[in-house]
């Protein structure tokens, strides 16, 4: 019976400490990654401010060969929506572009249902910098408890910046691609 109370012990003490450590986590987090690219602000614009042009560089694509899109409101920037549903790799939600000035800036509400309900905002900047253009994929939202609890064991920064790294790399790639098309 006395192993059973320090068992017992142990384990809230262990709960209590994750929870200290969780508290001490902010309460949003931003993850945000940037590449150069060698094409101009106008080439790179459309790629993020049309969802039907997602298909082609989105690192989430890949994961599920049968997703589901469904797309809606306006055919692109301001009021265009995107939703979708898959496996649990790429779960469900719905993104709708709540801001986009061409050539520079698109803002999306984002709005994840599985396999988790989280709800963010991505930015993506478009900048000249010199003969190329910066581009910046930047996500931020709430910290809920929950949500903290799992920063004390993952790190979000890195699962998801691999994402990030991986849709930018293929952006760079059609919009360098298409200024050396010429098109």
């Amino acid at each position: 019976m006395q192993i059973l109370v320090i068992i017992l012990a142990l384990a809230v003490l262990a709960i209590l400490v994750i929870l200290a450590i969780a508290a001490t986590k902010p309460a949003t987090f931003t993850i945000q990654r940037t590449t150069d690219i060698d094409a101009a602000p106008d080439a790179i614009f459309p790629l993020i401010n049309d969802f039907h042009n997602w298909r082609d560089w989105s690192p989430w694509e890949a994961l599920d060969p049968d997703l589901k899109r469904k797309m809606s409101g306006a055919e692109s920037g301001r009021g265009a929506v995107y939703e979708w549903e898959g496996n649990k790799k790429v779960g469900s939600g719905r993104m709708e572009i709540t801001e986009a000035a061409a050539p520079n800036k698109v803002a999306i509400k984002l709005d994840f249902l599985k396999p988790f309900e989280a709800h963010n905002v991505a930015r993506f900047t478009i900048e000249p910098q010199g003969t190329k253009t910066r581009l910046n994929w930047a996500m931020t939202g709430p910290s809920p408890l929950m949500s903290k609890v799992m920063q004390v064991f993952m790190n979000f920064d890195k699962m998801v910046g691999k994402d990030f790294e991986k849709g930018l790399a293929s952006i760079k790639a059609i919009a360098e691609r298409k200024r050396l098309a010429g098109s």
